[in-house]
């Protein structure tokens, strides 16, 4: 009897001839699944009782769980970070609506003054009252408004451009941008004086175009109270309303 079955020997018949079963089959890659469902996202609608049948560690203990389960509790958890969020938002957005209602009592204030005198009464008041700030100080270059002179007070120094003691803000000048969080000894001493030791932080803020008028400086006992990394926008808005009034007196 021959040993060749229509061109196949033997062996060659009996291997292709073997059943294929589940052990032989070549695996499938985790890309290929993922890829398949990606393009099928309607696998699991034409399998729906596939979804109950799978099994997949809970992530927040041994058991296991549906996918379906496994999926609401993946919901959940998105809806509760969501939510978070949302909180924090809402709590940012409450916070900005109080800094608007200051900023815009301080343009009212500055609005009905009249001289020198009732410019820096308003925004003396204001910062005291709205703003709770009891350290700062102005550095006004503005030598020719003589009633200024007759109100210098621990907030309120008349300065000479380029005088030298203005040569540690230096920096601030020539990029005259809010400054906020630690300020240089020399900047702190000669700002706040006798006051010195107990400003944690401070914010620097330019009056007038390129600081023409001068800067604001603002103090605080609180280390964290000025950051260097926090938003500017109100003490921009704050130094704008201020430069305004000086530049009418």
């Amino acid at each position: 009897m021959s040993d060749h079955y229509g061109g196949f020997d033997k062996q060659t018949h009996k291997i292709m001839s073997k059943p294929i079963t589940r052990e032989t089959d070549l695996p499938m890659s985790e890309e290929l699944i993922v890829d398949y469902l990606s393009r099928h996202p309607d696998f699991f609608e034409r399998h729906a009782g596939l979804l109950t049948r799978l099994r997949i560690p809970h992530d927040r203990g041994s058991q296991t769980v549906s996918l379906v389960e496994r999926q609401v509790h993946a919901l959940r958890d998105k809806n509760e970070r969501l939510e978070l969020q949302l909180q924090e938002f809402v709590a940012v957005a409450q916070e900005n609506d109080v800094l608007f209602d200051k900023i815009h009592r301080l343009a009212c204030r500055l609005i009905r003054s009249h001289g020198a005198a009732q410019f820096f009464s308003a925004l003396e008041t204001s910062l005291r009252e709205d703003f709770g700030v009891t350290h700062w100080v102005m550095l006004c270059l503005r030598s020719d408004i003589p009633e200024l002179s007759r109100l210098v007070t621990r907030h309120l120094r008349l300065v000479v451009a380029n005088a030298p003691e203005l040569k540690p803000f230096e920096t601030f000048f020539s990029a005259p941008k809010p400054r906020c969080g630690q300020i240089r000894d020399t900047q702190r001493d000669y700002l706040f004086g006798n006051d010195a030791a107990e400003i944690g932080s401070a914010a620097l803020v330019a009056l007038g175009a390129d600081a023409s008028y001068g800067l604001l400086a603002i103090g605080s006992n609180d280390v964290q109270r000025f950051q260097s990394s926090m938003s500017t926008e109100f003490l921009t808005r704050i130094g704008n309303l201020v430069s305004e009034a000086v530049g009418s007196l």
